[in-house]
């Protein structure tokens, strides 16, 4: 068997994390649509997740399950504990510097992206991002390959960000 050569792969690696996150909390996270937006697992519930998100800009803030009732805890312009936590993990997945530049918001030194946001409540389509959290979760039952997915393909190779 002949062995890849990493150079003529389709695939890029995944870049790193900016550290470790604990998936159990939020399992996927991602800035997309023009929105921070992810899956929160609920303290209480262990069969209902969170869809929340943050819109880039204006910072419209969206929280409500995976059935879509609302978030109790998300009033006015104050963002609920599932809010808190996918900025928190955003922040871990791609640097915080990173995250405020795709928010659009100005955090002074010291201070995090949650105290500097100005938003207000402006429910977002939740089902679109669970849909896409359902799909990243087929990807983890495929077994281990290093020859590319081509339903992935059309990912670019060799660009960083």
């Amino acid at each position: 068997m002949d062995t890849l050569d990493p150079a003529r792969v389709a695939a890029q690696p995944m870049v790193a994390p900016a550290a470790p996150r604990k998936l159990a909390k939020v399992p996927f996270v991602e800035l997309a649509d023009g929105r921070l937006q992810g899956v929160v697992s609920s303290g209480s519930d262990i069969a209902r997740v969170y869809v929340a998100s943050i819109t880039a800009g204006a910072h419209g803030l969206s929280c409500s399950t995976n059935n879509n009732r609302p978030c109790g805890g998300l009033t006015g312009g104050y963002g609920c504990k599932h809010l808190h936590a996918l900025i928190d993990e955003a922040v871990l997945q791609y640097g915080q510097e990173r995250v405020a530049r795709y928010l659009r918001v100005e955090v002074p030194e010291g201070s995090g992206i949650a105290q500097s946001l100005n938003g207000t409540r402006d429910p977002a389509p939740a089902a679109a991002v669970f849909a896409r959290f359902l799909r990243h979760l087929t990807y983890l039952e495929l077994p281990g390959t290093s020859t590319p997915i081509p339903e992935l393909q059309w990912f670019p190779a060799g660009v960083g960000r």
